[in-house]
């Protein structure tokens, strides 16, 4: 089965898609490479130096950008075809992102297609808040901000909820909002990624969509609008250190200190706050993207026009490099220090190369091929 041409894509979409990537690029560079790969969950200042806080803060970036360019793209989608067959797309490609996590994915974090403990990641989560999404697009526009806001502000109020491993309900509430385990008859399954905000993320890139009918000007004014106002929201209710993350901030020993602590906010699930200070300045940096001439757009656009492909690609490479190390005899001596957190920028760039060439590839193909298969990468 073929379709017709392939319409243009948005460059600045295409580029912050783009740049959040390669920020995904650096953390997994740490996780594969570093000597401590893993920090807390908000981090634990006391322990993490000041650089590796930093570097982390700089990856927040990328799960919530990325599930709202999921949700601006389904729109764009559906005003082109429709939302019957938008939500059919979204329901296909969130299953075949399900399976990905559970084969490719984790066989590349693993080594083992049946591991003790199967992670369920960021594909995951963005596949299942697809596949919701799918169910969400018929409603009245007014209907999916009220879900939208509801989802990635109003699920804070739900962390009192917390069910023993036992409870019958706990595999659902697990998926949905607390991070935790679920039974396989070989192993567990660990939630890392719990989805109900996730879907709230998703829904307000579909209702973004609206914008992109805007003229020019008019949509960077709004999406600058937005984003200033989404931050503010964020100086304004972590500042007041009450509702809108679990934990709070605490003044240090100088400014510094005292800034990664208001900006050491929650991931797993993402708190009120954490979705607020990245979206805005992801909405910001799509409103300056926006406003660039698309040739110094066009680097960035490589890698986010096979967002997909590059995930699979820069996972593979990671480990390969990690097992390649090992098999030389580089234990931890090949590895980066935790007093030089700076080397995984270096390395990600040196990284980098390899993959830029793999996608302008895969973009070549994707603008060259006609198959709608070609739209899952």
């Amino acid at each position: 089965m073929t379709t017709g041409p392939r319409p243009p894509r948005i460059a600045a979409i295409d580029a912050l898609r783009g740049l959040v990537m390669l920020l995904m690029l650096v953390d997994h560079v740490r996780e594969f490479f570093f000597l401590h790969a893993q920090v807390r969950d908000p981090m634990d200042l006391a322990v993490t130096p000041p650089g590796l806080a930093a570097t982390r803060l700089t990856a927040h970036l990328c799960a919530p950008v990325f599930l709202l360019l999921t949700g601006l793209s389904a729109h764009l989608h559906a005003g082109r075809h429709g939302p019957g067959a938008t939500a059919r797309f979204l329901l296909t490609r969130g299953l075949f992102l399900i399976v990905l996590e559970l084969t490719l994915v984790n066989l590349a974090w693993t080594r083992s297609l049946l591991p003790p403990i199967l992670y369920l990641q960021v594909i995951w989560a963005i596949g299942l808040s697809m596949i919701a999404l799918a169910g969400l697009i018929r409603l009245p526009r007014p209907v999916l901000i009220a879900v939208a806001l509801v989802l990635m502000l109003g699920h804070d109020l739900l962390d009192g909820i917390v069910l023993p491993p036992d409870h019958p309900g706990i595999i659902p509430w697990s998926i949905l909002h607390q991070r935790g385990f679920i039974p396989l008859p070989w192993g567990v399954a660990r939630t890392s990624y719990p989805v109900l905000p996730w879907i709230g993320v998703a829904a307000a890139g579909f209702v973004l969509g609206p914008c992109y009918a805007l003229e020019a000007g008019a949509r960077r004014r709004r999406l600058l609008a937005l984003g200033a106002a989404a931050m503010a929201s964020f100086l304004v209710l972590r500042g007041l250190n009450g509702y809108g993350d679990p934990t709070p901030w605490r003044a240090g020993a100088d400014l510094g200190a005292s800034a990664l602590s208001f900006l050491n906010v929650t991931k797993y699930p993402p708190s009120a706050d954490f979705l607020l200070a990245t979206l805005g300045l992801g909405l910001v940096l799509l409103a300056l993207f926006e406003a660039l001439p698309v040739r110094r757009l066009a680097w960035l656009k490589v890698f986010g026009g096979a967002p997909l492909f590059f995930y699979l690609a820069h996972l593979w490479l990671l480990r390969g490099l990690h097992d390649l190390l090992l098999a030389l005899g580089f234990g931890a001596e090949g590895r980066v220090s935790a007093d030089a957190p700076w080397q995984l920028w270096p390395i990600a760039a040196l990284l980098a190369l390899p993959l830029y060439g793999a996608c302008r590839w895969m973009v070549g193909v994707k603008r060259r091929g006609r198959h709608p298969a070609l739209s899952y990468l």
